[in-house]
């Protein structure tokens, strides 16, 4: 192996004149089968972010939670793309995440040639549970009324693995939300899609409807990315991101934008929104995500309910999404915390990612039967297993918010589209469901 270091001399004015530092070298023509970079530096001092391009794309990703990687032609560190090692400048990128006022030293060391040394494996996961074919219907078996054409899928639309920040491999991430009971899971891994030419298989082996994405990640916001459409420049500014997103096919929601150090400052907006976080479980009872919402403005208009949604090109209120944010079983929000529910043709990420554009979508906490769910179907909502919840209509209004007593297990309720979002409180304020 060929081996050299560039050392370098880094602080917040570096920062400042460029976020995204390129450390360039050189790949020589033939027989370079193996590039390992490793960054060093005062973990304490500074946080710096790791990433690599070779001269025609984007190789990968890995953020703060590695100090090294590697790519070989079949096999590369998660959250990096193996394949051919192309000859002719490459570089190392930094994120100069947070830095110091004085220097602080940083060492990158690449080394290239053709040792088969060490790639690091996912972690094995479980073996899937038995008798968990395809039952033509939502695992729970909630038996949620939709739509005629329709069914009510659980899932989870924001969730990491180690191919970013996760400690769960995609397996044993797949096999958690198997547990959980969800049919569909978005694997949205920072500023990387090295993911996604796995999610086929792993969704057949646990049948988990699997949703390719990438959390495009930045200093100023983050914003989920949902499809099969290749990897998306997050150091573009965040005014291209929409239209580049919806010109390939897919969705772009603004994520937890009102969370501590990671909400959303972008003026941008886009068609949808990721307002239930697992940062509001920290007090359900908080109106900053309502008060966040309510200063987009816009409204919904009364007609166009299609199919139990609403048609995009009627629509100025985002589509509302949940996402646990799932990175390790330790933070104590397993997938499915909070749980979108989408009405789909069928439990497969084309059918999902329609129902998403659509507008079909609920929230609630929790996936299980017992949990209060509020869902629409045409101009009525109905709200299951939420006896003695209170129904709150559409954003306070002057101060004031239209209040209704729920009474049954099952209740249908006229409610205009027009006039939400609506949702479930208990008594005590706390959020329960969410819907359009």
């Amino acid at each position: 192996m060929t081996r050299e270091q560039r050392r370098l001399r880094l602080s917040v004015d570096d920062q400042i004149e460029n976020r995204y530092l390129e450390v360039p070298f050189e790949l020589p023509s033939g027989g370079v089968t193996r590039l390992e970079v490793t960054l060093d530096h005062d973990r304490d001092a500074a946080v710096i972010d790791l990433g690599c391009r070779d001269p025609e794309r984007w190789r990968g990703w890995s953020g703060g939670a590695r100090s090294r990687f590697a790519i070989t032609p079949g096999a590369a560190t998660p959250g990096y793309e193996p394949g051919e090692l192309v000859a002719g400048r490459w570089a190392v990128v930094l994120g100069l995440h947070r830095m110091p006022a004085e220097p602080v030293d940083v060492t990158v060391t690449i080394a290239t040639g053709v040792d088969a040394g060490r790639v690091e494996a996912e972690p094995p996961a479980q073996a899937p549970a038995a008798g968990r074919g395809d039952r033509g219907g939502t695992r729970l078996g909630r038996d949620l009324p939709a739509p005629a054409g329709l069914t009510w899928y659980a899932g989870d639309l924001h969730a990491h693995t180690t191919h970013s920040d996760g400690t769960l491999s995609i397996a044993q991430l797949t096999a958690a939300a198997a547990g959980r009971g969800l049919d569909f899971l978005a694997v949205t891994d920072h500023n990387t899609v090295s993911h996604h030419p796995h999610l086929p298989a792993v969704a057949a082996t646990y049948d988990v409807c699997l949703l390719p994405g990438q959390e495009v990640t930045t200093h100023a916001g983050h914003a989920n990315a949902f499809g099969d459409i290749g990897w998306v420049d997050f150091r573009r500014p965040a005014a291209q991101w929409p239209a580049d997103v919806e010109r390939r096919g897919g969705l772009l929601s603004v994520n937890h934008p009102v969370q501590d150090d990671c909400g959303w400052l972008y003026p941008v907006r886009t068609g949808y929104l990721q307002l239930w976080h697992i940062s509001w479980f920290l007090d359900l009872t908080a109106t900053g995500p309502w008060a966040y919402l309510r200063a987009l403005g816009g409204a919904t208009h009364p007609a166009s309910v299609s199919g139990g949604g609403l048609e995009p090109s009627r629509r100025e209120r985002p589509v509302l999404l949940g996402g646990s944010d799932f990175h390790t079983p330790d933070q104590g929000f397993p997938p499915g915390t909070p749980t979108t529910w989408v009405a789909a043709e069928d439990r497969t990420p084309e059918a999902i990612l329609d129902g998403i554009r659509h507008g079909r979508t609920a929230v609630s906490r929790f996936p299980g039967p017992g949990e209060p769910v509020l869902v629409r179907v045409g101009e009525d909502l109905v709200a299951i297993d939420a006896d003695g919840t209170v129904l709150v209509e559409g954003l306070p209004a002057g101060g004031q918010d239209r209040r209704r007593r729920v009474r049954g297990d099952r209740v249908s309720i006229s409610a205009p589209p027009h006039r939400g979002p609506y949702r479930l409180e208990a008594p005590d304020r706390t959020l329960l469901a969410i819907s359009a």
